[in-house]
């Protein structure tokens, strides 16, 4: 299927997700990563879930990973203008903001560069057995992915299994490295 069809059919589908259901999903999500071996990792970006998209609650993996990696950095993605993206560093007083997407984002703070972060959470809608992803079709996060360092891990989570093939990838479309699901995890 292509993007676009795969867009409509998994954003319908997670939002067809109810409270307990979500919330059983994502507890299994989370004892799925933290299967996952963290060595090493001390700068993550990662991301608000958006309500409105049913997204996975990421705010139990960062969580984790606060609780498991002293001194961690955490940071969020902040939408520069239309296209370019930058991470921002956040503690405990970051005050955050949502944007005309719907995107919720630190107001303020240290941007990051990319090179320094060792794990990125990648939003999207579903991925394929090659690692694709299907995310929302702004194209932010492939832009920002275009330059990351060689030792960045990049991991998804989804609620459905992968899909055999995502048609329409392009040159340009960088794969996960972990998909995580709540039955297992798939390795890239």
């Amino acid at each position: 299927m292509l993007k676009a069809e795969l867009r409509a059919h998994y954003l319908n589908k997670r939002n067809e997700l109810h409270g307990a259901e979500r919330l059983k999903l994502d507890d299994l999500l989370l004892i799925q990563f933290q299967q996952i071996n963290f060595e090493g990792i001390q700068t993550v970006l990662t991301y608000w879930p958006m309500l409105n998209k049913a997204e996975p609650n990421t705010h139990l993996f960062n969580g984790y990973l606060r609780h498991i990696i002293p001194n961690l950095q955490l940071s969020y993605p902040v939408i520069k203008d239309t296209v370019q993206m930058e991470a921002i560093l956040v503690n405990e007083d970051t005050v955050y903001a949502t944007n005309h997407w719907g995107i919720t984002e630190p107001k303020e703070g240290e941007a990051i560069p990319l090179e320094s972060i060792d794990l990125i959470l990648v939003p999207l809608l579903v991925f394929d057995e090659s690692g694709y992803r299907v995310g929302f079709g702004k194209g932010f996060y492939d832009r920002f992915l275009a330059n990351k360092a060689e030792h960045t891990a990049l991991i998804g989570f989804s609620y459905f299994d992968p899909i055999p093939l995502i048609s329409d990838t392009h040159e340009f479309d960088i794969p996960l490295h972990l998909g995580v699901t709540p039955k297992r995890i798939y390795e890239f």
